[in-house]
């Protein structure tokens, strides 16, 4: 089918990056994928993708990195505006513009971001109504990290990182400082390293931490400091043994904890305040240890729509 949909129509929105606070890696699967158990905080590090209608399919990407991510078939975001024409049976194409704020190939869930973003704004362009539920569904093809960019806040993932459910705990604010890094990782090179790393060891299941689920019900930043862990964190350290140094440095310089973000290379590290996020990321910059610093707090909601923009109407469902 075909919609007749104005050409200035677009819907904007906003998704954020994730830090993991937790990461607990599992045996793999027999689909391949790891067994995960993993802890999720949204951060105020945001992208913002806008889609129009279009004769073809297209993706254009502005903003910090915007030369490291694909604009062709593998897009992730052009990837997930497929995904909605084809749950709602649409034939129309859209134009993706992404406006990058979150590190690329950073280990913060930048791509799975855009994704989020782009299934909302879809669903908005298309007034679909698919809802959260059918969006979330959509979200988990596409990626791990995918529905919890839609969700966001702070949330526990299991499976591959994809099943989410709540997390008790206390409400405030977390203030973070990202060092990034100057040269990306590549997530299927860490889960790699880190099998290399196991092997003959017997892996157990990934299961959630009782200091971390106590940290976040009392809302304690420095007992959530404390309990940050990646299992990964090895496996990032032998593909860029410079990861260790940010950390070591960012904790003498008085974080309350620290590790690398996901799969790495950011590196991410928890302060008990605004001016001790200010104090941290100065000392990192004038260190050298870290030439880009990021000050973000958490956490935050998950994809939104960006007021003002106009929505086209609703199509009928195939």
């Amino acid at each position: 089918m075909s919609l007749a949909l104005p050409p200035t129509s677009a819907v904007t929105v906003r998704a954020p990056a994730k830090v993991n606070l937790e990461l607990r890696v599992g045996p793999v699967r027999d689909d391949g994928f790891h067994a995960l158990s993993t802890v999720y905080m949204a951060v105020g590090l945001h992208d913002e993708v806008t889609v129009t209608p279009a004769d073809e399919w297209s993706v254009e990407v502005t903003g910090a990195q915007a030369d490291l991510v694909p604009t062709d078939a593998s897009n992730l975001a052009l990837r997930a505006a497929r995904s909605v024409a084809d749950e709602l049976g649409l034939d129309e194409a859209v134009q993706v513009r992404i406006r990058k704020d979150i590190p690329v190939a950073g280990g913060m869930a930048g791509g799975s971001a855009d994704a989020a973003a782009t299934l909302l704004a879809c669903d908005g362009l298309w007034s679909a109504g698919l809802g959260r539920d059918e969006l979330g569904e959509l979200a988990a093809r596409l990626g791990s990290d995918v529905p919890f960019c839609l969700a966001g806040g702070i949330a526990m993932g299991s499976g591959r990182g994809e099943q989410l459910a709540p997390v008790l705990a206390a409400s405030g604010r977390y203030h973070w400082v990202f060092a990034l890094a100057d040269a990306g990782l590549s997530t299927p090179a860490v889960y790699a390293e880190c099998d290399r790393l196991r092997e003959g060891q017997d892996v157990p299941d990934a299961v959630p931490s009782p200091a971390m689920m106590a940290a976040l019900r009392s809302g304690d930043a420095e007992a959530l400091g404390a309990a940050l862990n990646n299992d990964l964190q090895p496996a990032a350290f032998s593909l860029q043994p410079g990861l260790s140094d940010v950390v070591e440095a960012g904790l003498e310089f008085g974080a309350l904890g620290g590790l690398v973000s996901g799969s790495g290379p950011t590196v991410a590290f928890l302060t008990g305040s605004a001016e001790g996020a200010l104090d941290l990321a100065v000392s990192l910059t004038a260190s050298g240890v870290a030439g880009d610093v990021r000050r973000a707090t958490g956490p935050v909601a998950g994809a939104h729509v960006v007021p003002g923009e106009h929505v086209g109407p609703a199509p009928a469902r195939a």
